[in-house]
């Protein structure tokens, strides 16, 4: 890892797609490939020029359109080219996808009984945990930090639970605590990680800036 240097500390942004009409509709969608709706595509328009500000020199994004349209919006801004990672993409729901939380509740009610005691157990049965979206979409963003250069920003599109899971595993943050102590990322708003050095060390680690920022703050 390259710690910080003249250039300045390295940083990663962490962006939550724009709404879709699932998620109006209280819809579990995972892998499912929705597009935004007319609000999402305003969200990301509204939320560009901000997330423009941060000066990205890369920008990666799961490669379900939701995420690619609104990495895109940001890319047209600071004219860069999108890198999809199919590692980023939503926790896989298994059965649960396409149907409304309602009817998950009343369908499945021992497996979200078992969620809801913070069990970690598969999505929709057949999903996934979310230690393995932790592990995969972690991996991604590993990847990205170690590709980054010194005092440089990437900019990663990704979703509610990768994005979360991916930024508590880059910086080491047990996502049992995790859960208990931040909130969810709203549709287009974002975390803000920043390598710094360790205390009393040359060290550096990735730590949490900001989180869940976005353009109407909750």
């Amino acid at each position: 890892m390259t710690a910080p240097g003249a250039a300045g500390p390295r940083r990663i942004v962490v962006m939550r797609h724009g709404e879709t009409a699932d998620n109006a509709a209280r819809v579990w969608q995972g892998h499912r490939d929705t597009e935004l709706s007319d609000r999402g595509r305003a969200q990301a328009r509204e939320a560009a020029p901000l997330v423009a500000s941060y000066a990205p020199d890369v920008i990666v994004s799961s490669d379900l359109r939701r995420a690619a349209d609104t990495a895109q919006a940001v890319a047209d801004l600071v004219r860069l080219e999108v890198r999809r990672d199919p590692r980023l993409r939503e926790v896989d729901v298994g059965r649960w996808q396409g149907l409304h939380a309602d009817e998950v509740r009343e369908r499945y009610p021992d497996v979200v009984a078992a969620l809801d005691r913070g069990e970690d157990v598969p999505k929709g049965v057949t999903g996934e945990t979310r230690a393995q979206v932790a592990e995969r979409a972690g991996a991604a963003l590993r990847d990205v930090a170690d590709a980054l250069g010194p005092g440089r920003t990437a900019l990663v599109v990704a979703h509610g639970v990768s994005g979360r899971a991916a930024a508590t595993e880059l910086v080491g943050l047990d996502h049992d605590v995790a859960d208990q102590v931040l909130r969810s990322l709203d549709n287009c708003h974002w975390i803000v990680l920043v390598e710094a050095p360790k205390s009393f060390s040359t060290t550096a680690g990735w730590r949490i800036a900001a989180w869940n920022v976005g353009p109407r703050q909750p």
